[in-house]
């Protein structure tokens, strides 16, 4: 059961890039996507966690929350966002799996764990990964700086979210977490926001993002983690960069020349090597 839970959060987690290429269709910015994707998810997790009365914190880690919201979800939204206006669907997926070699590096810095010689290999991978899918991005896959700086930040926030979650989501049930931190990354995220009418595609694909992309995916996944160990849990995981390339091409033509795909497996070789024990 636990691997069905995080093959749901992985297929989930895929459709953030085709749900945010449609609310950008309707006329909204990256960041507005971002801001609406945190408010709306923000109501979800707190209703959850009122009905099931778990809203309660220790005094001492209050701190956390706020810390998370803005690191861990904000400018991580944002800089999502942001990629797949400027690179796509496909590329930015796969730009966020460089993930792994973020969390190598900070946790040797931060957390008094050296990398293995694994752990530098897919540091290596995942950079040669990078670099072929710059050289053969395909058609509409549109490579760049700004692309490329944007999903390699989307990985490294991702990578914090990754460390706070490792010290602080065992002590609290997930809809705990989230609903302290998202009305923090909502507020973060507002003044870069621009509000006006939403089209019902729009609010369809905003209410989806959230729902399901967010909401949905981090239940999911957290209920996969109870039930597998986590190096199982996220090699399963790395199924959502393939199914946001496959939802790229199916809804909106984006594909990677074989040199692009090639780059994506090394990322995705990269990520398995990382977890691999």
């Amino acid at each position: 059961m636990g691997y069905l839970y995080v093959l749901l959060a992985a297929f989930l987690w895929g459709l953030i890039g085709p749900l945010s290429r449609m609310a950008f269709q309707e006329g909204l910015t990256p960041l507005t996507v971002a801001f609406y994707r945190a408010l709306l998810s923000w109501i979800f997790f707190l209703a959850h966690a009122i009905w099931t009365g778990s809203l309660r914190v220790a005094p001492r880690d209050l701190p956390v929350f706020p810390l998370f919201g803005l690191l861990g979800v904000a400018l991580f939204y944002g800089a999502y966002q942001l990629a797949v206006l400027y690179g796509g669907a496909a590329l930015a997926s796969v730009l966020l799996y460089t993930a792994p070699a973020w969390v190598a590096l900070l946790s040797w810095a931060f957390l008094r764990e050296p990398p293995t010689a694994r752990s530098w290999g897919a540091v290596a991978l995942t950079l040669l990964g990078v670099g072929l899918l710059g050289l053969g991005g395909g058609s509409e896959v549109r490579f760049g700086v700004r692309a490329f700086l944007f999903g390699l930040a989307s990985g490294f926030f991702y990578a914090l979210h990754y460390l706070l979650g490792k010290l602080y989501l065992g002590r609290y049930a997930t809809p705990t977490f989230f609903a302290y931190a998202l009305p923090v990354a909502a507020l973060a995220l507002a003044p870069w926001a621009e509000f006006g009418p939403l089209t019902p595609r729009a609010l369809g694909a905003l209410l989806a993002l959230s729902l399901f992309s967010t909401y949905g995916a981090y239940l999911a996944f957290y209920a996969g983690l109870r039930r597998l160990p986590a190096t199982v849990a996220s090699v399963v995981a790395t199924l959502e960069p393939v199914v946001a390339v496959v939802l790229a091409y199916l809804l909106f033509g984006e594909v990677l020349s074989p040199l692009g795909y090639f780059g994506a497996l090394l990322v995705i070789l990269a990520v398995l090597l990382a977890v691999r024990r």
